[in-house]
């Protein structure tokens, strides 16, 4: 290997010798296990060890232009603190960035007990918590601009282009039916009610913004420092990069790193996407009423955003290549598509964007798309005002060094395959929220995994994230609520004939009287025969399904049976109830419409 900090190393005869020949390959194999042990051990017991090759040309300049002649010609490889450095490139970065002065000292400390990289829900959950518990702290979160140049505060997906603004425009929706309603119910009004996208906007950013400033007060008020940086992982162990806005670097080092990306919305990668279309990313801040609009997707996203664009009046398309709300129960999801059917919303079928061109500009403009069958030759054209795109979303885990430190993630998704306490194959690396592989993307699973990974870190204790039995709602105008395993899924995991399937329509009071859709809210619950018929789906469609949704989540955790339903006295009148009288088997054929107005 050259010399060793002084110390003569034999030699290869060239660059690429042969380790071992026929008949040695035992011999040769302990004097390669002792050799590692004498470098180990150099490493080991010195603060600095250079590797240089004897055989490399330069090395003759040695004598005479000292190491750093050595390393100018790069022919070293440095370790400064047992910490692997590389050659005179990154030795050089690491002296202008600060870091080889930390690891000179005689006790190089970490700078921080914990860097968490993502400000979003998870990540700042963790942050506080690991800080209560009296670690130093930093939170390190920085938005890349969408392509249509929309950007956003602390607080990640969620609180900015999810969950929080989505629900409040759904409830935006909601209102104008509302008003509807209310004329049943003897409400009199003469005056003209239209809805103005800008008011709505600029009230949902309003309330973006404070939730922007809570975060960062509190983060302030449990001493977790935050900044608004790119963060990237350097070769170096502990070692992390953080590039500001205006480029500028500083790096860090920490005994332990939580990542908390998360995800951004996916682009179809056509001609115009990145142009001409827009995401959630864009839709809750923007500036004018998107008219006339082509909802690209058939995820909750895209249903959901679709929903409530119809709801506040405006044209409204949905594409969709295959199925609706893939991942969910199939005939529910088939049944939030029919209301919105029956409420205004178009679907296109077995259809895929192929080209996005723009016909005019403006506020909104007017694109054309078209568009081909996933079935045959067949190819459509419309034209649109807005066209919204939401296929999926990828994780942000591909541009922060992650192969520099060996950060196993899986190629085609970006997904970060942890343990079942959230650590990466990297043992001071771990992962919470939506970049986790195999796991459901809802804040706030994020925010519990974020919380206990804190205090298993921290604070000595030992509960782990429950990923199984996680309820959630999808927000379209019918709300969809659902907690377990879907028809299908129970059926491949238990079989058919060991289900029990309980199911009713039903219809909420409140739309008796203003005369809405009967036979649409709809309830069901899979028992599992085998088990003392145990609950293990549960679905509602229907108003405030998130409400209802949320108690028998906690029920189905305690191991919910059919016979305890039963023996559950219901609230009359709610909707809640119907799932304490359910008494029809989908086996039975039985019919479970309901009666008109």
């Amino acid at each position: 290997m050259g010399n060793v900090r002084g110390v003569s190393v034999p030699s290869p005869p060239g660059r690429r010798a042969r380790l071992s020949a026929p008949g040695t390959s035992r011999s040769s194999s302990a004097a390669r296990e002792e050799l590692r042990r004498r470098l180990l051990g150099l490493i080991e017991g010195h603060r600095v060890v250079i590797f240089s090759k004897s055989y490399c040309p330069h090395s003759t300049r040695v004598g005479r232009q000292g190491l750093l002649g050595l390393l100018v010609q790069d022919c070293a490889n440095i370790f400064v603190n047992k910490v692997h450095m590389g050659g005179c490139d990154r030795t050089f970065q690491a002296h202008q960035s600060g870091l080889l002065q930390k690891l000179l000292q005689d006790d190089p400390a970490y700078d921080y007990d914990l860097i968490v990289i993502g400000g979003g829900s998870g990540g700042l959950a963790c942050a506080q918590e690991a800080a209560i518990l009296g670690r130093k702290v930093l939170v390190l979160d920085f938005v890349v601009p969408s392509p249509q140049g929309t950007s956003w505060g602390l607080g990640g997906t969620c609180v900015n282009v999810g969950c929080i603004p989505k629900k409040l425009m759904h409830q935006a929706a909601l209102l104008g039916q509302a008003l509807t309603d209310s004329r049943k119910f003897g409400w009199e009004y003469s005056q003209q009610v239209k809805h103005n996208w800008g008011t709505m906007t600029e009230a949902v950013q309003n309330h973006i913004g404070s939730l922007n400033w809570g975060y960062r007060l509190s983060l302030r008020e449990k001493a977790v420092a935050y900044i608004n940086s790119y963060g990237e992982f350097e070769v170096y162990f502990a070692f992390f990069k953080a590039t500001n806005g205006k480029g500028q670097e500083t790096c860090y080092t920490a005994a332990k790193f939580v990542i908390a990306t998360g995800e951004r919305p996916r682009y179809l990668g056509i001609q115009g996407d990145k142009e001409y279309c827009i995401t959630s990313d864009d839709l809750f801040s923007l500036p004018y009423c998107p008219g006339t609009t082509l909802v690209v997707g058939a995820s909750y996203v895209a249903l959901e955003c679709a929903g409530f664009l119809a709801g506040l009046g405006l044209d409204v398309t949905v594409m969709v290549r295959s199925v609706l709300l893939r991942g969910f129960d199939q005939e529910m999801a088939e049944r939030v598509g029919s209301y919105m059917e029956q409420h205004g919303v178009r679907f296109l079928r077995k259809f895929v964007p192929v080209e996005v061109q723009q016909l005019e500009k403006g506020s909104p403009g007017k694109l054309k798309v078209m568009a081909k069958s996933t079935e045959g030759p067949e190819t459509i054209e419309g034209v649109y005002n807005t066209v919204l795109l939401a296929i999926g979303r990828d994780s942000c885990t591909k541009k922060m060094g992650l192969e520099k430190i060996g950060v196993k993630i899986n190629e085609k998704s970006g997904k970060i395959p942890v343990n079942d306490v959230e650590q990466t194959n990297v043992p001071y690396v771990y992962a919470v929220g939506d970049v986790l592989e195999g796991k459901p993307e809802l804040t706030p699973i994020a925010v519990q995994a974020g919380k206990l990974l804190a205090r298993r870190l921290f604070g000595g204790r030992l509960e782990k994230c429950d990923y199984v039995n996680v309820p959630t709602v999808v927000f379209t105008p019918l709300e969809y609520g659902c907690c377990g395993y879907s028809e299908e899924r129970a059926i491949e995991v238990y079989q058919k004939e060991n289900l029990e399937v309980y199911h009713t329509l039903f219809w909420p009071l409140e739309w008796t009287v203003a005369c809405r859709d009967n036979n649409t809210c709809y309830a069901k619950i899979i028992c599992n025969k085998l088990d003392n018929d145990r609950v293990i789906g549960f679905h509602v469609l229907g108003p405030n399904a998130g409400e209802i949704i949320q108690g028998f989540a906690a029920a189905m955790k305690c191991g919910l049976t059919k016979q305890l339903l039963d023996d559950t006295i219901g609230i009359h009148p709610t909707c809640a109830e119907v799932f304490t009288t359910l008494q029809i088997t989908k086996a039975s054929g039985l019919d479970v419409t309901q009666k008109g107005c």
